[in-house]
């Protein structure tokens, strides 16, 4: 297991890479005690994010880090790319909208599935951070 000083890297290059990813950080985050739910929730953030890089970059990576805090514990994931960046964020956050003729889920859902989210983008540069927190019982 990573510990909180530790990261590690997994590129994202092709379709299997999504299913590596996503199962890796299940895999953390079942071994740091989160539940069931939040493991689903978790993955599927994952395999949304992960997509997307390769969909709109074709390639990238996401970061993992391990978050020990005095009262809490979480998993951060930080997924790069060297794409062509998203354009309008503020419309790409709003449920509907979609570039590649989706449902326009994907981010917004996203969003909604984890305790924090970030994106910093421009052409060359798209970063979205998440985190969630395991929730103590």
């Amino acid at each position: 297991m990573l510990q909180s000083s530790q990261s590690v890297v997994l590129h994202i290059v092709e379709d299997m890479d999504v299913v590596r990813v996503r199962a890796h950080v299940r895999s953390l985050a079942s071994d740091m005690g989160f539940s069931l739910g939040d493991q689903t929730r978790l993955a599927t953030a994952v395999s949304e994010l992960s997509r997307n890089v390769l969909q709109y970059a074709g390639k990238g990576q996401c970061e993992i880090f391990c978050m020990a805090l005095p009262s809490r514990s979480g998993l951060r994931l930080v997924f790069e790319d060297h794409g062509p960046g998203i354009a309008d964020i503020d419309k790409a956050m709003q449920d509907g909208y979609s570039t590649s003729g989706g449902l326009g889920a994907g981010l917004p859902g996203t969003r909604r599935l984890v305790d924090e989210f970030s994106i910093e983008s421009r052409p060359g540069l798209t970063r979205i951070t998440i985190a969630m927190l395991r929730r103590h019982a």
